[in-house]
């Protein structure tokens, strides 16, 4: 049937990519799930020329105009707090109008005027809100360092974040989607990506966006190399790089298995196929990593704000989850030996062990918990507000 009572109205502001996005809807699955329809609401702040355009379909949305956070002055920091000035009076008008009762921010530089306009409406008590940041970086960008203050509770992925945001840190771990912690089994998966359902795996993803550098070290790999006799690859490239890719892998070496494709709106087939990952190490593909179990040679995005996807993967490395490769340092030949180093030893099972200890399979779950923790005194004051104002 779902939870019935007042409407829980749960505003989510994050974009730019999708690790910004993936997280709320997925907490956004979970409160649906436990929710009657007419119990829950959810409304989404986002970037109107960003991924979040495409991905948010479930929730009404709001796009409020936003620009990085610079650190240095310059001409451009008149235009970043035009914008985002401006961002925070459609993010005061729209929020008025939703009257959440909690705000989540789960990152991008979006997340500015949307929590800033929660916190003014609230200091003015036009709303009764909480507001949370989801930071599942191990090192928090400036966005969420800056916005920090402003907030009720930081959730975290990793213990070694908490240093940052002292008491309001609480360690929830990522959300992940649903479709991702369902046991699959990998012949089937790999049959329905066109694979090989006994063949050994190695998944290519380089974001929601693609990885110019990965597609390009793979595509040296597999025309150049002869791959083992029962390997395979699927090679994700992205929708950018997707035709440049198709020229550039039309010829793979005698007997290398590859599939291309664009995109996959649902990894889950992949990571189930996989034996192993070749993928940047933004947080929320090592959420993923970490929740399938999946072995990983990382590759951080060398340009990423305060070089988190670095200490992301760094953090993995040392957990002998993953084997790091620097961008810079990235060709067919080093992926050659990584993936050797891997699949023909006794390597896999050991990674698999400790990737899934990093992190907690229910961690929407106990978000949601924390939604609902904070939201029972701030019904009855919003209840005792709309009565007096009747």
């Amino acid at each position: 049937m779902g939870r019935v009572g007042p409407a829980l109205r749960v505003a989510f502001a994050g974009g730019g990519t999708g690790g910004h996005v993936y997280p709320a809807l997925a907490i956004d699955d979970v409160l649906r799930a436990q929710y009657r329809p007419d119990a829950y609401q959810a409304h989404f702040f986002g970037n109107r020329d960003r991924i979040e355009a495409q991905l948010v379909t479930a929730m009404p949305i709001t796009f409020v105009p936003s620009a990085p956070l610079q650190r240095r002055f310059s001409l451009g920091m008149l235009r970043t707090l035009a914008l985002n000035v401006a961002g925070i009076v459609v993010a005061l008008g729209a929020l008025a109008r939703f009257r959440p009762l909690m705000v989540v921010a789960t990152g991008g530089f979006v997340c500015f005027p949307v929590v800033v306009a929660a916190r003014i409406l609230r200091t003015l008590r036009v709303l009764r809100c909480g507001i949370a940041l989801l930071e599942i970086n191990v090192t928090p960008g400036l966005t969420n360092r800056l916005l920090a203050p402003l907030v009720d509770e930081v959730w975290t992925t990793y213990a070694a974040s908490e240093a940052w945001f002292g008491r309001k840190a609480i360690q929830t771990g990522a959300p992940v989607r649903a479709s991702l912690q369902q046991v699959k089994d990998a012949p089937s998966a790999r049959d329905r990506l066109g694979l090989d359902p006994d063949g050994t795996t190695i998944v290519v993803m380089g974001g929601s966006l693609g990885a110019r550098s990965i597609n390009e070290a793979v595509a040296a790999l597999v025309t150049r190399r002869t791959l083992g006799d029962r390997w395979q690859v699927l090679h994700v490239s992205g929708e950018r790089d997707y035709e440049y890719m198709q020229a550039e892998e039309r010829e793979p070496a005698p007997g290398n298995r590859v599939v291309l494709v664009p995109y996959l709106a649902d990894p889950a087939d992949a990571y189930a196929a996989a034996d192993v990952a070749i993928t940047r190490s933004g947080a929320s593909t090592l959420a993923e990593l970490a929740v399938t179990g999946t072995p990983a040679i990382l590759i951080p995005y060398p340009h990423a704000a305060d070089g988190h996807q670095a200490h992301n993967a760094a953090l993995f490395a040392e957990q002998g989850a993953a084997i790091v490769i620097p961008d810079a340092e990235l060709d067919g030949d080093r992926l050659w030996w990584a993936l050797r180093d891997i699949l023909e030893t006794d390597r896999l099972r050991t990674m698999r062990t400790a990737a899934r200890s990093l992190a907690p399979r229910n961690a929407a779950d106990a978000i949601v918990a924390r939604i609902e923790r904070a939201i029972p005194a701030r019904v009855a004051g919003t209840a005792a507000a709309n009565e007096a104002e009747s």
